[in-house]
């Protein structure tokens, strides 16, 4: 019996260790101070997961308007901070080259259509007469080549009115001017040299841009805080309208753009493209809800349990856990409000 035990001494270390860890993890432990002071107090709470995303204002309606071709700028019609309603003239160009080149081709078109009219005549009086048939077929291309020429006489007279129409600019849309680069009527201009840039403003919206792991959590309809640079202390409400489904073009990774409009009117536009800000979405909210930091629970063969103090001693308590809202766990039972528990 003694060279058995002295055989299997090990096992029985092993076995009494196993025992006086069991009984030292159910066992209340005694308090030290600095454990009381920094014990945290259940209590009843509101907990909220909030997402922060940084965004812009841009407008869904913004036009730049150039010539189709060089000139002479003979008329300038705004200026920069007029409003322009939609299909307003802007601007244009010398158009008395181009008159004359419309009457000219307008002539053209005239002596194209006579030569028509006498090839008819012409076709008519030689059926009339009888015809071989290699002068009938003569006679078809004659007729042909006249209706391709009227033809083309037709198309220059609609071009070089459509010249005309290109002289004039009109904003497609209504809005604000805000830039013209070639404010004085009289210089010779090309294309790139007289801009006129409008913008709606009653189509700002907050462009906001969200990574792959945050847009997951927008919705279209959902609400936000906008607070802008420019404005720290005001709160502007916000609503998702649109989230892109593709990435934004030139962003690294894969960022994705959501479209919010504001709730209230924009007045005396004091929301402008370019404004900068963050906009604040509340996930989700509890209220009146008993929590403990996350950090405070721990778990045993899937039970999750903290060490609450009781009578200056640490006792290890079962609990029955819920949600976790930034960084806070909800408890559903287990803890009272009032009760202290340490890490």
């Amino acid at each position: 019996m003694v060279k058995i035990l002295k055989k299997r001494w090990y096992f029985i270390v092993i076995l009494l260790i196993i025992i006086g860890i069991v009984v030292y993890q159910n066992t209340p432990l005694g308090i030290k101070s600095d454990e009381e002071k920094s014990a945290y107090k259940v209590k009843r709470q509101t907990l909220k997961e909030e997402l922060s995303l940084s965004g812009e204002i841009v407008a869904e309606e913004q036009v730049t308007l150039r010539f189709q071709s060089s000139g002479r700028l003979s008329w300038v019609g705004v200026r920069e901070g007029d409003y322009v309603e939609k299909f307003q003239a802007v601007a244009s160009l010398d158009q008395r080259e181009v008159q004359q080149n419309l009457k000219k081709y307008l002539n053209t078109f005239v002596n194209e259509r006579l030569d028509f009219d006498q090839e008819m005549q012409d076709s008519q009086i030689k059926y009339t007469g009888g015809l071989t048939e290699d002068a009938r077929r003569e006679a078809l291309r004659v007729l042909e080549k006249a209706q391709y020429d009227l033809n083309n006489a037709i198309i220059d007279v609609e071009l070089k009115n459509l010249a005309i129409e290109y002289s004039h600019l009109f904003s497609p849309i209504e809005g604000i001017v805000v830039s013209v680069s070639s404010p004085f009527a009289g210089v010779n201009t090309t294309p790139a040299q007289a801009e006129f840039e409008i913008i709606n403003p009653n189509t700002v919206y907050f462009s906001v841009a969200a990574d792959q792991t945050e847009v997951i959590k927008l919705k279209d309809g959902m609400q936000g805080d906008i607070i802008f640079d420019s404005y720290p202390d005001e709160n502007v409400k916000g609503e998702v309208d649109r989230i892109s489904f593709v990435p934004k073009d030139g962003a690294t990774g894969a960022v994705y753009e959501a479209k919010m409009r504001f709730l209230d009117l924009n007045g005396e536009y004091v929301l402008r493209v370019g404004m900068t800000g963050d906009v604040d979405f509340v996930l989700q909210e509890k209220s009146n809800v008993i929590a403990v930091p996350s950090l405070n629970i721990k778990t045993s063969k899937g039970q999750a349990y903290v060490w609450k103090l009781e009578n200056k001693q640490i006792v290890k308590t079962p609990v029955v856990t819920g949600e976790e809202i930034d960084g806070m766990m909800t408890i559903i039972s287990g803890l009272q409000e009032g009760d202290l528990i340490v890490k």
